[in-house]
């Protein structure tokens, strides 16, 4: 499956998206990296089955200057009405408040987090992709996120600080969305149960969940 990511912003580098993902590969995913914002076009993003969204609206590592506007955010939501995916991983949900068309396509935006903590996933409900999930303990940040009432979580994260929403899943028309709140350290990403959580998110997202 060919994949593409877009992630590298002022907070987070492209390089942990790239080493996070890259033991996939194996599991058959082709991905290709779009690390630049002044890249990003709708026609190639229609080249693709399915997009991996974790980049905040910050910009290029080197700068902080917003990326996002309103005729991309409506791209984005076309997209995935015409039956394709979008999964956003961590920093995907961040900085997006003053784009209502994004974030509802999202089901919702991050808020805030306390400094990093130990964080427990815990699985949730009857979805999909909470079968055969365990709980995991990671060391990253806890999102804290407003959430729409059209999603179905999941995923939940606990900490000292509270529980929050951690992974959701919704549908766009044709298309489907899922978010993953964890992973702003590298050691998250390449957590095997994250990992294969990862694995099970782009089967789901890209209608293909039954060709494993």
């Amino acid at each position: 499956m060919r994949v593409l990511v877009l992630c590298g912003d002022y907070w987070h580098p492209g390089h942990v998206a790239r080493q996070g993902l890259s033991p996939l590969v194996q599991a058959g995913f082709n991905f290709d990296w779009s690390e630049d914002p002044r890249e990003w076009s709708a026609e190639v993003m229609y080249t693709y089955p399915l997009v991996v969204f974790a980049r905040s609206n910050e910009g290029a590592s080197d700068e902080r200057r917003p990326w996002m506007t309103g005729e991309i955010e409506l791209a984005f939501k076309e997209y995935v009405r015409k039956g394709n995916g979008l999964l956003v991983i961590h920093s995907g949900s961040a900085s997006y408040a003053e784009f209502p068309v994004l974030t509802a396509l999202l089901g919702g935006a991050f808020t805030h987090h306390p400094a990093q903590c130990q964080v427990t996933l815990e699985p949730q409900g009857s979805h999909p992709l909470a079968a055969g999930v365990s709980p995991f303990t990671v060391f990253d940040e806890h999102y804290f996120m407003d959430r729409e009432p059209d999603t179905e979580v999941f995923m939940a994260s606990r900490s000292e600080h509270g529980v929050q929403p951690a992974g959701w899943t919704r549908r766009e028309g044709q298309g489907r969305v899922c978010l993953l709140t964890p992973g702003h350290n590298l050691e998250v990403w390449l957590h095997p149960a994250y990992q294969a959580l990862l694995q099970k998110a782009f089967h789901w997202t890209a209608h293909t969940e039954n060709a494993r």
